[in-house]
């Protein structure tokens, strides 16, 4: 049976777009089919690893880190695998259920951001205070940005709840936080034309640079992670997981451009360790400036495509080492990154506490960061278990045997 005419025009318009929602993620669908890419969950948990032992001062097992050797470091990796898996899941999710559950579902994931950072906020900075208040190390207050608490509380809380005050370490989390609360515009742009969607991102990151854009914080200066610049580093994530890595495969395997980024990469471990070392070399004014952080400076970025183009080399997709005991519990930290990061920020805190009121030696140092690892997997661990009883949970038939008595 037939639809009438004046019935088919809605139902015909509806399936275009179905199929206009679809297509631009196509790429997306072949690597699904492939399995979940377990190179993403390793370097993220990598990134997490690593975010914890550089937020430990004086910490010689911090020098294991990406960040003594090159422009880029853990948090280069963290906003584009961020980026990156933030496109794979919610661009599924509108092309399947439309742009407004999308956007639902992404407003969802920002509130539980929200909620964590300031959960976060809550207990480092009363940590941080009983510290210094129980054991006379005022120099804390100071020294992790949380004086203003003390001397302003409501005025300080207020301007931390809307993300303008941050305490030491405190700024991945709403930089990632800001980024999600934009990416539904942008997804949607990218959903239908990725390549625009990413020339729009490199417009305003070049004019953020250009003219000093940033988001304003308190109680003066700007964000010490510029949204405004960091947006094209999480913007390439996405745009690499509709189908811009796949595209660009081609371009990653060719022997030049590996040979180019093997080069790029000796020569900022030499001028990055030159620098760290005191060594005098001409180079490292110049380029303590090209890659300052703030504002994602060109030559980071370049730094980690380059490591990208080489990893893509090293560690295929299908590399039996993904599977293997050793990375497991760096691969379980990547997928639970969240719960993860959380408790690294809070842990670095205590590690500081330790090396400074007990002990610095080195034994210590590695005792501090091997201990601050082992809870981060448990942490880890435990959520991945936590979250398959909700799958296997039982539904057993209510018979007369086990009904609920009265009054339970």
């Amino acid at each position: 049976m037939s639809l009438p005419r004046q019935d088919r025009g809605p139902a015909r318009r509806s399936q275009s777009a179905s199929v206009r929602a679809e297509k631009p993620i196509a790429g997306e669908r072949r690597s699904s089919s492939l399995g979940r890419d377990l190179r993403l969950d390793l370097f993220r948990g990598l990134a997490n690893w690593a975010i914890f032992l550089d937020h430990i001062p004086n910490n010689a097992v911090a020098w294991a880190t990406t960040r003594n050797y090159g422009f880029s470091d853990a948090a280069d990796v963290f906003v584009f695998i961020s980026g990156y898996t933030a496109a794979f899941i919610y661009a599924r999710r509108m092309a399947a259920q439309g742009y407004l559950a999308g956007m639902a579902l992404l407003i969802r994931r920002v509130w539980q951001l929200y909620v964590a950072h300031v959960l976060l906020f809550v207990f480092y900075a009363a940590a941080i205070g009983y510290v210094a208040q129980s054991y006379g190390h005022s120099h804390l207050l100071d020294e992790f940005n949380v004086a203003g608490l003390i001397q302003q509380p409501v005025a300080t809380l207020t301007h931390g709840l809307l993300l303008k005050f941050k305490p030491l370490n405190l700024d991945v989390l709403p930089l990632y936080i800001v980024l999600m609360a934009g990416f539904a515009p942008l997804l949607m742009l990218m959903m239908r034309a990725p390549d625009a969607a990413l020339t729009a991102a490199t417009a305003v990151y070049l004019l953020a640079r250009h003219f000093g854009w940033n988001f304003p914080a308190h109680p003066s200066g700007g964000w010490y992670f510029n949204p405004f610049t960091w947006q094209l580093l999480f913007t390439m994530g996405a745009w690499a997981a509709l189908g811009g890595a796949a595209r660009a495969q081609a371009l990653a395997r060719s022997r030049i451009v590996l040979i180019a980024s093997v080069a790029f990469v000796v020569f900022a471990f030499v001028v990055t360790v030159g620098a760290r070392l005191g060594l005098s070399t001409s180079l490292s004014p110049v380029f303590d400036v090209l890659s300052e952080k703030t504002n994602l400076a060109p030559y980071r970025i370049l730094h980690f495509l380059a490591l990208a183009v080489i990893v893509v080399r090293v560690v295929p997709r299908d590399w039996n080492g993904l599977r293997s005991r050793l990375a497991r519990p760096i691969i379980v930290c990547g997928q639970r990154s969240l719960e993860v990061f959380c408790i690294g920020i809070f842990l670095s805190f205590v590690g500081h506490f330790i090396l400074e009121m007990y002990s610095d030696r080195l034994l210590t140092q590695i005792g501090v960061s091997v201990g601050g690892l082992l809870l981060m997997t448990t942490v880890a661990l435990y959520r991945t278990w936590s979250r398959t009883l909700d799958v296997r949970s039982p539904k057993a038939p209510v018979t007369r045997g086990n009904q609920p008595k009265k009054g339970e």
